[in-house]
């Protein structure tokens, strides 16, 4: 019997997406997990697999088609059995958006550049222009500093105010002679938005003025963690070797199991909570920020939650997304820890009820049983939707995660 193909929708507040390519034809054979259309969503390109196998009948909208969710776009079927007419919905072809385009500045040769006097030292140590505040030039001019001297710590090595007061605090005096040295007037630029960035800020927007949120930290004693990924690593060829965020994914995940109301979403009135674990991991990508779904992460091993996350971040990466690759988490973890991050405070990523947000694993001075050593460390917060739960019941969950993290052969056993 013939199938129909609808539009799938990715995330709860996607409303439609735009058909970007065909990957099969009209008449072409196609089997059921095949990869039968490209759509592109605010967050990403993403591949549509076709749910039967058989005989691409009849394709519904065309490419570049803007077609709402849930809305039929082929049929599958047998070569030879009847085929009935489907509505086919009403979609729309993308125009050219009124939006102005980026306007970007910059300074060519063609382009007259603003030269303001300044005062230079004996000798200059740096050569070429100098990029300054308008407020640094005219500090530097009445105080007699050669900017080229100072080292700036404003943006992109920009000097401002405080790097003046800082050398003129520090006792530095110049002789000074006119310098015909330029120092360059730095243009604005505007840059539009990407669909990526856009999707993002509604989302959180809406997240972080309708969701009460509440945070609790806790710090985690991580030194068996950090001795039994070293000997797992140490058996495992370079391809295969478990990331800190693995472990992560799998304590948080059967830490969930113990408090089914944070593994939740509201519903209105009600609270929806989740028969499936499925943890959200959010991945840098460029522009912003997607999140990938481990399913079912309390009842899969290390390695396969390992060997997953790989595959499903190479595919964000690439550009080759599968819808189940980014829909359907229930729960989500935001880890900076590879970016010397001590601890941060994520935003809930809705429906979900709780995010947690995962610092650097860092060796500290620690005092255990009256001794000063060296350990191992990591802090991790808990964002909680407070009309969901409250901050004893995300206590207790910090605290049944330490056993998860701290006795780490629970992971493996």
């Amino acid at each position: 019997m013939a199938e129909t193909i609808n539009m799938p929708k990715l995330g709860f507040d996607m409303a439609e997406g735009t058909l970007v390519r065909w990957v099969k034809k009209a008449g072409e054979n196609i089997n059921k997990g095949e990869v039968l259309a490209e759509i592109e969503t605010d967050k990403a390109t993403v591949e549509v697999e076709s749910s039967a196998s058989g005989v691409v009948r009849k394709l519904l909208v065309d490419e570049g088609a803007v077609v709402p969710v849930n809305s039929p776009i082929a049929v599958v079927g047998s070569a030879d059995e009847k085929i009935e007419d489907v509505a086919v919905p009403a979609s729309e072809t993308p125009k050219a958006e009124s939006q102005p385009a980026p306007v970007v500045t910059p300074l060519t040769s063609a382009q007259p550049q603003k030269q303001i006097p300044v005062v230079e030292a004996i000798p200059v140590q740096v050569q070429g222009p100098v990029k300054a505040s308008p407020l640094a030039r005219k500090i530097a001019r009445d105080s007699q500093v050669e900017l080229s001297n100072i080292r700036g710590s404003g943006p992109g090595g920009r000097i401002v105010r405080r790097d003046i007061e800082s050398a003129l605090a520090g006792g530095q005096t110049f002789a000074v002679r006119p310098s015909t040295s330029p120092v360059v007037m730095l243009n604005d630029e505007t840059l539009q938005l990407s669909k990526l960035r856009q999707a993002i800020a509604r989302r959180m927007a809406e997240s972080k003025t309708s969701i009460p949120h509440f945070y609790v930290t806790h710090e985690y004693k991580v030194d068996a963690l950090m001795d039994l990924r070293a000997q797992f690593n140490k058996l495992l060829p370079e391809s295969e070797k478990i990331s800190l965020n693995d472990f992560i994914v799998k304590a948080v995940a059967l830490t969930l199991g113990q408090f089914p109301n944070l593994n939740a979403s509201l519903n209105g009135n009600s609270v929806l909570h989740h028969g499936q674990i499925n943890i959200g991991i959010a991945v840098s990508v460029e522009g912003g920020l997607l999140t990938i779904v481990s399913r079912q992460a309390d009842q899969k091993p290390l390695q396969q939650i390992s060997a997953e996350v790989k595959a499903m971040a190479a595919r964000v990466r690439e550009g080759k997304v599968k819808p189940d690759d980014i829909e359907g988490s229930t729960f989500s973890i935001s880890n900076m820890g590879m970016y010397d991050v001590e601890n941060f405070s994520a935003i809930i990523n809705p429906p979900e009820a709780a995010i947690i947000a995962v610092g650097s694993a860092r060796q500290v001075p620690v005092v255990e049983a009256g001794v000063l050593k060296v350990g191992w460390r990591m802090k991790a917060t808990i964002s909680v939707d407070h009309r969901v739960s409250d901050g004893v019941e995300a206590a207790r969950f910090m605290q049944a995660l330490a056993a998860n993290l701290e006795e780490p052969l629970r992971l493996v056993l």
